[in-house]
């Protein structure tokens, strides 16, 4: 995750650059004057600063000496024009270790100077980042690196299956970058789509082919037409959507909402799940004939306990992004690390981040060893408080009681609940709803 200033006076420009930013996980702030980009770097910090040109209280020339002071926090700049022509000009006022966009900027190359940000740091930090993303060098994570590599060159959809917090995501990101696929990658959660309005999401929508649809809406698909569409929790898509879905991926044709005439995309699909498929086929949440036709490769994720050697590789790579964003620095002595080793991890990578992050803002201010709680008090960890996997207790049982003590653990707050479950806030919303009418029945 990058820390970017975004320095512009276009509205609508801000806002579209900095949503497609934040989707990729990067932490934005903006301003529209030079004033207040200088109030914005003397609270935080950037490693990316992309600054307009012409701005109303001055020149983004007029930062850049400003910007050459603070190269400790500040590791690269990017100044954004109008006009090709003034380029060229610009390089030579302002030397050769800027880089330069053109507006309209295309999504592509503002996406590689991340990638090529992301790399540098994490060579700063003595990791090998591999696909500018994923953290770890056990042979169980180099299988799934050599797997990224052989099916990214190709268009097959992929399924990537894992626990809760392994990584999919992060996975299907790495096989569309390793692709020679020139659109963007979407990313899309099944289980935050409306049931109403899903197919309007996924396969768009035609102008007043409904109540309140004022304009024509590209979905999902024809955002994703020339990249790649990850479809996170598949299992979650509703049932009824499910053979449009599977048309599509036969097809590659889309039906809009309201429309007479298919429109062709070429969508690479990866989607994912943390069920286990058969069983999601039997509990009715996922079509045989849609299963086999998206697990053409499935690809297997590790749960972190099989690749404990990887934690100190993390725990390093996760202090060094906290230390960029927050400030000071700090690191694990050996007695620490071990407990983190030992311990099993139910949330897999995603918790230890979180119980790193929390140990680090809860430690002093200044730099040194970081303090590890006494317990990793996890929802997940609480498995032998829970009845557990007893026989005769159905799945949805006991996931059920996974939600409500999670809820419990974080004193009812639904989206911290649903982030360490791995599950969208719709998903989580759905299944109260769903718990209160059996509880009403």
């Amino acid at each position: 995750m990058a820390r970017v200033l975004l320095v512009d006076d276009e509205p609508d420009f801000v806002a579209s650059a900095a949503e497609m930013l934040r989707l990729h996980g990067h932490d934005v702030r903006t301003a529209d004057t030079l004033q207040n980009a200088r109030r914005v770097l003397d609270s935080q910090p950037a490693d990316l600063v992309l600054i307009d040109l012409m701005l109303p209280d001055g020149n983004g020339l007029e930062l850049l000496e400003e910007l050459n002071k603070r190269r400790a926090d500040v590791e690269r700049v990017v100044l954004i024009t109008g006009h090709p022509a003034i380029k060229s000009q610009i390089k030579n006022l302002s030397g050769p270790s800027i880089s330069y966009l053109t507006k309209p900027i295309d999504s592509r190359d503002l996406m590689a100077l991340l990638r090529d940000l992301e790399q540098s740091q994490a060579k700063q930090e003595d990791i090998d980042l591999h696909f500018g993303l994923l953290v770890g060098e056990t042979p169980e994570m180099h299988e799934v690196y050599s797997q990224i590599k052989r099916i990214a060159a190709t268009d097959s959809p992929v399924l990537v299956l894992g626990e809760t917090g392994t990584g999919k995501e992060l996975v299907a990101e790495a096989i569309h970058r390793e692709s020679s696929r020139t659109g963007d990658f979407v990313a899309v959660n099944c289980g935050s789509l409306s049931r109403e309005l899903a197919g309007s999401e996924l396969f768009g929508h035609e102008r007043g082919s409904f109540t309140g649809a004022t304009r024509q809406h590209s979905g999902f698909f024809q955002r994703a037409s020339g990249g790649t569409l990850f479809l996170d929790e598949l299992t979650e898509m509703p049932i009824e959507l499910q053979p449009h879905f599977l048309r599509v991926l036969e097809t590659r044709r889309v039906l809009s909402v309201g429309s007479e005439k298919e429109i062709p995309v070429d969508t690479r699909i990866v989607a994912a799940t943390n069920r286990v498929p058969t069983e999601a086929i039997s509990n009715k949440a996922l079509r045989k004939d849609l299963y086999y036709r998206v697990s053409v490769f499935p690809i297997s994720l590790p749960p972190l306990h099989a690749r404990r050697a990887d934690i100190p590789l993390l725990v390093n790579h996760f202090l060094a992004e906290l230390a960029r964003r927050y400030g000071p620095q700090r690191w694990l002595s050996e007695k620490s690390l071990k407990r983190l080793e030992a311990y099993h991890w139910p949330g897999n990578v995603r918790e230890l981040r979180h119980v790193i992050h929390r140990a680090f803002i809860l430690s002093d201010g200044d730099e040194g060893e970081l303090e590890l709680p006494e317990r990793f008090e996890s929802p997940f960890g609480q498995q032998s408080k829970l009845e557990g996997l007893q026989v005769g207790r159905s799945i949805r049982d006991i996931e059920r009681e996974l939600i409500m003590r999670t809820l419990a653990h974080f004193d009812g707050d639904k989206r911290a609940a649903a982030e360490i479950l791995g599950i969208s806030l719709n998903t989580l919303y759905n299944r109260l709803h769903v718990y209160e009418q059996e509880k009403a029945s």
